[in-house]
């Protein structure tokens, strides 16, 4: 019988969880996050000396591997912080605070705090664009839960309005947005798109000058019920159901896991959905490496109990 993931040391030790991050974050040496010396830090063994302190010597500092990352300023322990990570990660419709409340032991507040930094680290940094050298981007936009009582007569009556774009082979990024138009979309197309991509969309009016501005744009009817059409490029097919499919998921994690979520941190909910579509089965990503990937972008990610609340 193969050993279960979740049986790891990282995953029950604190001292373990401390030498399983620092592995990955300080791969190239120790790095004191107050003057950014590499290799100049020791670590400190005394008997009252808190798990995982290190003292630089070059400005005299004592720092721990949470120093600048999520976990900073947390008292929850470092392995309870990977069993949510892990989770988190592997979920593909997300996992509520309840339910993380629930499996850690930790509080409904701490699960939401701790959730919240997560999504925060789940963001994507990287300033790269989309798409180039005629890689397929699909965008297209979907309409989210309905304000509270109102009766929904058409799609511009939800209360939030969400645009994707989907690389096929790569990632995903999603934006919450003010209304669907081509004067809200165009700016967000043109700043993470590459110019010399093949786009896809349907047949909706906002797209056609915005894609005038890529190398070829090309769409499918969907009020004719064409959903997908042979390309202009040979060997592919012209169709938005990769991104289709990113909304799929999205919206049954929305309303099925989390039930509802208010417009303020709607968009840390999208961007969570968009790092594990980023990384999925299909891609190669398996729940482990999802995981890891998702560790390797808790620092510089600091996030206060305040700016969540709301």
């Amino acid at each position: 019988m193969s050993e279960s993931f979740l049986s790891q040391p990282y995953f029950h030790s604190e001292a373990a969880a401390y030498g399983f991050i620092e592995a990955r974050l300080w791969a190239n040496g120790v790095i004191c996050p107050h003057c950014g010396e590499i290799g100049k830090a020791g670590k400190l063994g005394g008997a009252s000396t808190r798990i995982g302190t290190w003292k630089c010597y070059g400005c005299r500092k004592p720092f721990t591997v949470k120093v600048g990352t999520i976990f900073e300023s947390s008292h929850i322990k470092l392995h309870l912080w990977l069993q949510a990570i892990f989770l988190i990660a592997s979920s593909k419709k997300g996992i509520s605070s309840n339910q993380l409340h629930r499996t850690l032991g930790v509080t409904l507040k701490s699960a939401w705090f701790m959730a919240h930094r997560i999504r925060e680290a789940m963001k994507d940094g990287s300033p790269g664009l989309l798409g180039g050298g005629g890689s397929i981007v699909e965008a297209d936009e979907t309409f989210m839960t309905p304000k509270k009582g109102e009766k929904v007569k058409a799609a511009g009556h939800h209360r939030a309005k969400v645009v994707s774009l989907v690389q096929r082979d790569g990632k995903t990024r999603s934006f919450h947005v003010a209304n669907v138009d081509a004067a809200n979309l165009r700016p967000i197309l043109m700043a993470n798109i590459a110019k010399d991509s093949h786009l896809m969309t349907d047949g909706a009016g906002h797209y056609r000058p915005i894609g005038k501005e890529f190398d070829l744009h090309e769409s499918t009817n969907h009020q004719t019920k064409e959903y997908a059409k042979p390309s202009k490029v040979a060997g592919v097919s012209a169709h938005s159901n990769t991104v289709e499919a990113y909304f799929s998921v999205l919206k049954r994690g929305i309303t099925g896991t989390y039930q509802r979520v208010s417009e303020q941190h709607l968009q840390r909910y999208v961007d969570e959905f968009d790092f594990r579509f980023s990384n999925r089965k299909s891609l190669g990503v398996d729940d482990a490496t999802r995981a890891d990937r998702l560790l390797m972008g808790v620092v510089g990610k600091r996030l206060t109990y305040e700016t969540t609340r709301g």
